[in-house]
């Protein structure tokens, strides 16, 4: 009997639904190939939800979830909503409450895919950022007094223990092991790098670099590095085939793997996942609703598809993940004018017939 995952599916807002449905197509493609089943439950958590019934994310459908192998999210968000209240109440709430303690970016530039760093090409822009995605000032341990008068005070805290620390870094020492350049035939070492401010933030980053060291020792075959976070957003633009694997805390990480999606040809092609090693993770392109381009046909699924991929690597189906990366590569390289909507020279169902029919 062929083994079968169970997905959940959360197609979210505005293109969400869209993006997701190629690259469920594509998923589907590469389970008939390699003879694995994929069952999809298909769940309405969003903004639009949210604006008919003031429902966020109860903890009964969180226990649900943990049910699945994987989840695998469109994009939510909605114009008409605050902001912070679907991010927190949705998306921080389910990576919190399932123990997705790992954000995983690739920073990969395809061959055909434009990049606005001049000279640079898919052999300098290809590494890895590891997010820490559980600490930091994301918490909401803080707050505010006086508001509304002129000395209110504002507070919000960075907040890492020694287990979230240790167990980030292990997963990248490992991630690096298997995924480095080294291990995949691309460079001569492995080289994990650290990336923080430990010349201001020296609580925090004290707490980091020691465990760095002493998880490390454990790694003598990879090589240990470390930058301040401000010099690695000009090494991003500057001199990106430097780095190999990058392990960071939330809020820098955060933020270096959106100018990464900028140098990789923007947010069409970025995919991520959200890692639970040992429970359920959530994969994810990493653009947003796309409310302009909703219903149009027209917006790039390709960053879905790749989140796809990354799925299939975490559910252990190596081969129809190494599938799906050749397709997309291929029809990027020889189909697609460009990554922008509505400029692919193609249809967004279009994209995910080819795709799928190269897999």
């Amino acid at each position: 009997m062929k083994k079968t995952y169970s997905i959940a599916l959360i197609p979210g807002d505005g293109t969400g639904p869209e993006v997701i449905a190629e690259g469920c197509k594509v998923l589907e493609a590469a389970a008939a190939k390699f003879h694995f089943g994929l069952h999809f439950v298909r769940f309405d958590f969003g903004g639009e939800r949210y604006m008919k019934t003031g429902e966020l994310l109860a903890d009964s459908a969180i226990q649900e979830l943990r049910g699945f192998n994987a989840i695998y999210l469109g994009a939510i968000g909605h114009t008409d909503v605050k902001p912070g209240i679907l991010e927190k109440g949705i998306l921080l709430k389910l990576r919190f409450a399932l123990d997705q303690y790992i954000n995983l970016r690739p920073i990969r530039l395809y061959e055909g895919v434009e990049t606005p760093i001049k000279n640079m090409g898919p052999a300098e822009i290809d590494y890895c950022v590891i997010r820490e995605n559980s600490g930091d000032s994301y918490v909401g341990v803080g707050g505010n007094m006086m508001p509304g008068t002129p000395d209110e005070v504002a507070v919000q805290s960075s907040v890492y223990s020694r287990r979230q620390v240790d167990r980030c870094l292990r997963f990248a020492f490992e991630y690096t092991r298997t995924h480095g350049k080294k291990a995949c035939g691309k460079g001569e070492r492995n080289t994990l790098a650290l990336v923080g401010k430990s010349n201001v933030l020296t609580y925090t980053f004290d707490l980091w670099n020691r465990a760095f060291e002493e998880i490390g020792a454990e790694y003598p075959d990879i090589v240990r590095e470390y930058y301040h976070v401000d010099a690695v957003t000009l090494y991003q633009v500057q001199c990106p085939g430097m780095f190999d694997v990058i392990v960071t805390t939330n809020l820098f990480g955060d933020i270096i793997t959106d100018l990464g999606a900028a140098t990789q040809g923007g947010l069409g092609v970025a995919s991520g996942g959200n890692i639970n090693p040992d429970g359920v993770s959530m994969f994810e392109p990493i653009g947003g609703t796309a409310p302009l381009w909703t219903g149009k046909n027209a917006i790039n699924p390709v960053a879905a598809i790749g989140s796809g991929m990354l799925m299939l690597e975490a559910l252990g189906e190596t081969q129809a993940a190494q599938a799906v990366d050749r397709a997309i590569r291929e029809v990027v390289r020889t189909r697609m004018k460009s990554q922008l909507a509505n400029q692919m020279g193609m249809t967004t169902t279009e994209v995910g017939d080819a795709i799928a029919e190269n897999v």
